[in-house]
């Protein structure tokens, strides 16, 4: 046998034997590595599969929690107690949204007082409430505020269109925000004798027209930084009027326009100051009012100001504040926030301390 084995095959029987022991080693190592290697395989797969859940687990609360934080952030108002609630509402001049700032525990048969607040260029809603800081006026003094919003789809760099009178535009805007206002009055407890206005920039430019416009709904009207109504007819003029080369026509009506307070930096290199004086004298003349002597005023180590007050009899109708060292910036504003100049006089609450005295004087 091992001959004839030897003889077919050229191989002894010690060497075959070899050779079959050899062979079975090597397909042992091989099933055994085989077998290790699915195993491996496995257990890795599993790690993956466990760590990969564990990553999208976390991404995903991440993303959740982002997600919450900015709708409560959306719906936190800017500074202050209070709720954020937002709207919007249709017009000649087309959809526009708002925010409404109500301070908490408002109750139905309350009767509030309404500030309207009209932003400047390249300004929301919540940036303007942050900068201004009328939220915390308004939760201490029991007040509403309004803040209704430019869409940028009317004016790319979010500006009211206060001048745009030659193509009618700027009275459609007006009017949008009469329906704003009017919408405001109806579903929250307002006060409709004790609405006022005020705006920066080209705000302060819209809230004089609505104010012109629209004087019998009115208590008061604070301009900030603005242009008087009657300077522009087109975006032309507009940049004229802004430099203090336009003269302000704006027509008399029947009823008389609510009292004006003015606000405007002496640096200011945006809107010419000469817009401050020309507003004065334009509402002083509208009011019959007489100018008083001019007075510094500084509180604390806050910018100084001249003021100047303009009576009908003894009641103070329109009151110019110029202030030393201020460009075109919301003074005493939030220094976090753009055009905002937390060293200047607190305008928030001169603002509200005029409105104050003019529905005091009303009632």
């Amino acid at each position: 046998m091992r001959r004839l084995l030897k003889t077919m095959t050229g191989i002894s029987v010690p060497a075959a034997s070899r050779t079959v022991k050899q062979a079975t080693k090597k397909t042992v190592k091989k099933k055994a590595n085989k077998t290790a290697s699915k195993i491996v395989k496995k257990v890795v797969r599993k790690v993956v599969k466990k760590t990969a859940k564990k990553a999208v687990g976390k991404t995903t609360k991440k993303i959740a929690k982002k997600s919450v934080s900015s709708a409560s952030a959306q719906s936190k108002p800017p500074f202050s107690a209070g709720d954020w609630i937002k709207g919007h509402a249709i017009g000649a001049g087309g959809p526009r949204r708002y925010c409404l700032f109500r301070p908490h525990g408002v109750s139905a048969d309350e009767s509030l007082p309404l500030l309207v607040m009209l932003h400047g260029c390249s300004q929301n809603a919540p940036d303007f409430a942050l900068s201004t800081r009328m939220n915390t006026i308004a939760a201490r003094s029991r007040a509403l505020v309004l803040y209704p919003e430019q869409d940028l789809r009317f004016n790319p760099q979010g500006c009211w269109n206060w001048y745009d009178t030659k193509s009618g535009q700027a009275n459609a805007e007006a009017a949008t925000l009469m329906s704003i206002i009017n919408q405001v009055c109806i579903r929250y407890p307002v006060n409709r004798e004790a609405v006022a206005i005020a705006g920066f920039s080209a705000g302060a430019s819209m809230a004089a027209l609505l104010a012109t416009l629209h004087p019998a709904r009115f208590r008061a009207v604070a301009m900030h930084s603005g242009v008087p109504p009657g300077s522009a007819r087109s975006a032309a003029s507009a940049v004229a009027a802004m430099r203090g080369l336009q003269r302000s026509t704006a027509p008399g009506g029947l009823h008389p326009w609510p009292p004006l307070l003015i606000a405007h930096g002496r640096r200011d290199r945006v809107v010419a100051i000469s817009n401050a004086h020309a507003a004065a004298q334009l509402w002083a003349s509208s009011l019959g009012a007489r100018e008083s002597t001019p007075r510094k005023v500084q509180r604390g180590k806050r910018y100084t100001s001249t003021v100047t007050d303009f009576r009908a009899g003894r009641r103070i109708v329109v009151s110019l504040n110029e202030i030393d060292k201020l460009g075109h910036s919301w003074s005493g504003g939030d220094s976090k926030q753009r055009f905002s100049d937390a060293a200047g006089p607190d305008t928030s609450r001169l603002i509200w301390s005029f409105f104050e005295r003019q529905m005091r004087a009303a009632s």
